[in-house]
């Protein structure tokens, strides 16, 4: 009985005497809780998008406002993807017939290092200038930096989203907006389908 009694104490101090390390271990691990997605910020950012004639600079005011970057201005990141020819409903938009050469390009726009939205551009590269047309194959300036001096106007053809009530990741897109580009005198020289992400959000991690 002494024996058994010695061993049943034993037994309970090593109990006790476990490593709290060992027994997390032991434990499941727990994943961080995803933040819930801030509509009223999305709601916010997709209002200055529809109400601006230029989503480049209504992109780097947003992103100077809410601190995103050190330097708030954008960099367009070529992406080498295929062509994509243009509908015909898109030709009509731009008011060019069947043969009009036209030039695609898909970009992703990125503030420091966070990109706030991928974009699919096509442009009549005649209605540009040639200083124009050469920056946007040889450099990384926005589009709508580069053809800043045609003051243009932009109508929206169609939006879509956001939906409501999910979490969202900064590589989760937010909503799409179409629309068209014009100068200033009413000629449309561009069509773009933006897709916004969550990383334009400010609490989006990186």
């Amino acid at each position: 009985m002494p024996g058994r009694l010695l061993l049943a104490v034993s037994l309970s101090a090593l109990a006790v005497s476990a490593p709290r390390s060992a027994l997390a271990q032991a434990a499941p691990a727990r994943e961080a809780a995803p933040e819930p997605r801030d509509d009223a910020l999305i709601a916010d950012l997709r209002s200055r998008i529809l109400a601006a004639h230029s989503a480049t600079f209504a992109l780097e005011s947003w992103c100077a406002d809410h601190a995103l970057a050190a330097d708030p201005h954008l960099v367009a990141e070529r992406l080498p993807v295929p062509d994509k020819p243009l509908s015909v409903a898109q030709r009509a938009r731009l008011a060019i017939g069947p043969d009009e050469p036209v030039r695609y390009r898909r970009v992703r726009l990125a503030c420091g290092d966070r990109v706030l939205s991928e974009a699919d551009n096509w442009y009549v590269p005649a209605r540009l200038t040639p200083e124009m047309n050469a920056t946007l194959d040889g450099t990384r300036t926005p589009f709508g930096r580069v053809v800043r001096s045609l003051a243009p106007v932009r109508s929206t053809v169609a939006v879509r989203g956001p939906g409501r009530g999910a979490e969202t990741g900064p590589t989760d897109p937010l909503f799409e907006v179409d629309a068209v580009l014009s100068t200033g005198a009413g000629q449309p020289f561009c069509e773009v389908v933006e897709t916004y992400l969550g990383s334009a959000l400010p609490r989006a991690s990186r």
